[in-house]
């Protein structure tokens, strides 16, 4: 893994109140985190963000708030008291961001609404995220990932066509809406820089995942088509999809344009299959995909996985092996490039995670040292914070 620069983090200086549970908007946070920012997240004292109980866990301490948090500050405060609101309000009046994951309304009803809190910080950008968004005839209705996937169209066109639809094994749609609150944090942060003006950014669970999912909606509106599951393909090109080789290792291949459909053929020793016109297009071969299937199912399971991908890997088509954890966490490429250590925590010892989602040439990612435990800086945030309002 390459050295760690702390210097010249795009955030650096940035103070974040997180006051999200859970999922999606502390993974915004980590976002904002991972390029430079000071993350204040606000926990109930008493029982901490209920991510602090998901499984799989170490000991007790849970592996999924850990690579959300870590690096995090924790101040308990229960905001479910008039004294906890106070000193939200006061401390929001010091930070840059506020990030919240409460019902919409909810803020409001406690009197911590963006026009309680831009009236003494105008600069402040108030993310929201919310399993419907702050506006529309759903807007007061719970969301958690789940809901969004199946909301979003996602769990209906995911399986096979005998399978019920189906949603992830994890969080599928809430990683996609922190990453995309984030994204709208650092657009507001820079209009701010021009103008000096505050934002609210609003982030409904589903809307980013509905993005992703292409063209279903698209297709829908104008064609009159609906997308229907179709397990490893994609529906728009042939051949794709999932191989177990000869010695049951799993591979991918993605011949998603012509190019790289005559190079595949060519890896298989039959390039003249292009010859009859039921393989000569992509149309043809979509028309015919099972025949192709099998053409294809059969010879990757006539070799070895590294020798079938060696062979795709010199005929320059794309590929990769199905990989599970332990591949990743042993792969070169990924060492050096997307995986990061957690460090500073007794219970974890040495342990890998994926580091940041986008690299910049001039920062190269923050430590990732510590996992707070519930309202661990509770007094050394006050301190720093409330004190420079006195000072």
């Amino acid at each position: 893994m390459k050295p760690v620069n702390e210097s010249g983090a795009p955030l650096q200086g940035v103070r974040v109140l997180e006051l999200g549970t859970m999922y999606a908007a502390p993974t915004c946070g980590r976002m904002l985190r991972d390029f430079g920012a000071d993350v204040i997240k606000v926990e109930d004292p008493a029982t901490g963000d209920f991510a602090r109980q998901w499984t799989p866990m170490k000991d007790g301490l849970s592996l999924g708030f850990s690579r959300l948090n870590a690096g995090k500050r924790s101040v308990g405060i229960d905001v479910r008291t008039p004294e906890g609101r106070e000193l939200v309000r006061r401390l929001a009046g010091e930070v840059d961001v506020v990030i919240e994951s409460f019902r919409p309304g909810r803020l409001e009803a406690w009197g911590l609404g963006y026009d309680v809190l831009s009236a003494q910080n105008p600069g402040l950008i108030l993310t929201r995220v919310s399993g419907f968004g702050q506006t529309g005839p759903y807007r007061a209705r719970p969301g958690f990932g789940t809901v969004a996937e199946t909301a979003s169209g996602f769990a209906f066109t995911n399986g096979w066509p005998e399978s019920p639809p189906t949603s992830p094994p994890f969080g599928f749609a809430d990683s996609i809406a922190g990453i995309s609150a984030a994204m709208g944090t650092a657009m507001a942060l820079f209009r701010r820089e021009r103008t000096g003006a505050g934002d609210v950014v609003d982030v409904a669970l589903y809307e980013p995942l509905m993005f992703i999912l292409g063209d279903m909606i698209l297709n829908y509106t104008g064609t009159g088509h609906v997308q229907q599951r179709v397990g490893n393909g994609t529906g728009s090109a042939s051949p794709r999809g999932i191989y177990q080789a000869g010695d049951g290792g799993w591979l991918s291949i993605a011949a998603s344009n012509q190019a790289i459909a005559v190079r595949l053929f060519a890896a298989m020793g039959v390039p003249e299959i292009l010859d009859d016109p039921r393989f000569a297009t992509n149309e043809a071969r979509l028309a015919n995909n099972e025949t192709v299937q099998v053409r294809v199912r059969d010879w990757v399971a006539s070799r070895p996985r590294e020798e079938i991908l060696r062979i795709l890997d010199e005929h320059e088509v794309v590929c990769s092996a199905v990989n599970d954890a332990s591949d990743i966490a042993a792969d070169p490429h990924f060492l050096d490039r997307t995986l990061v250590e957690l460090t500073g925590s007794d219970v974890l010892g040495r342990v890998l995670m994926p580091g940041p989602v986008l690299h910049l040439s001039r920062w190269d990612g923050p430590r990732y040292e510590g996992v707070p435990s519930v309202g661990e800086h509770t007094d050394q945030v006050l301190a720093e914070l409330l004190e420079e309002t006195r000072s």
